[in-house]
C-alpha cells in the first residue's frame, strides 16, 4: 500500500511538510509506503476549461506544461492521497488549488478515476482560517467519490514561522491520530 501527499506550500520543508511527516511516521510504522511531493517552485496553474480531458479520456490533463500530469499519475498509483496546504487569507494555496481543479476535472472526465481512494486533508495555519481550507480539500474528495479519513480533531495545526507547528502539541497529535486512522482504514479496505 502507498500514500502520496501533495504539499501545496510555497515553502519547501516548512510547517506543512512537517505536518505531513507526522502523518507519515504513523503510516510507515504500519508498513505503508509514503511519498511527499512538494509543489513549491513547480508553479502549476489552474484549469483552462478547455474540456479536452473529456474528449481525450486518457487520464491526463491536456495541458502538459507543468507537473500536474505527473501528480495525477502518482494519485492513480496510490491507495491514499493527502492534500496539504497552508492557510493563505483563509483559503488554499494556489498550488494546491491548481492541483484540485485539474486533477478533479481529469478524474470526472475519466469516470471518476480516483473514486474509493482514501483521502485526507492536512492544513497549517498561523492562527485562523483553516476550517475553510480543510472543507475545500474535503469537497474535492467527496465530489470524486473518495473515502475521507478523519482524526480526533480537524486536521490542522498552528504555526507561522518554519518549525513552529512542532510547538502545537494538540496539532501534532491530531496528525499522528490521522496517520493511525488512515493506516487502519487502508488495511481494512485492502484485506
Amino acid at each position: 500500500m502507498k500514500v502520496v501527499a501533495f504539499n501545496g506550500s510555497a515553502r519547501k520543508d516548512g510547517n506543512t511538510s512537517m505536518l505531513i511527516n507526522y502523518v507519515f511516521e504513523e503510516l510507515e510504522k504500519e508498513g505503508i509506503e509514503t511519498e511527499q511531493v512538494q509543489l513549491a517552485g513547480e508553479h502549476p496553474h489552474g484549469c483552462i476549461a478547455c474540456y479536452k480531458c473529456f474528449k481525450n479520456k486518457n487520464r491526463r490533463c491536456a495541458v502538459e506544461s507543468d507537473c500536474i500530469n505527473e501528480c495525477i499519475e502518482k494519485m492513480l498509483a496510490a491507495d491514499g492521497i493527502i492534500l496539504a496546504s497552508p492557510t493563505y487569507f483563509a483559503n488554499l494555496s494556489t498550488e494546491i488549488k491548481a492541483l484540485i481543479d485539474r486533477s478533479g476535472m481529469t478524474s470526472r472526465a475519466n469516470c471518476d478515476m480516483l473514486q474509493r481512494k482514501v483521502g485526507a486533508a492536512v492544513v497549517a495555519q498561523r492562527r485562523g482560517g483553516a476550517v475553510h481550507v480543510f472543507d475545500s480539500i474535503n469537497h474535492f474528495f467527496t465530489i470524486g467519490q473518495m473515502i475521507i479519513v478523519g482524526s480526533n480533531y480537524w486536521n490542522f495545526a498552528n504555526g507561522r514561522d518554519k518549525g513552529e507547528v512542532a510547538d502545537d502539541a494538540e496539532g501534532v497529535e491530531t496528525m499522528r491520530t490521522l496517520g493511525r486512522n488512515m493506516a487502519w482504514l487502508l488495511k481494512k479496505l485492502n484485506s
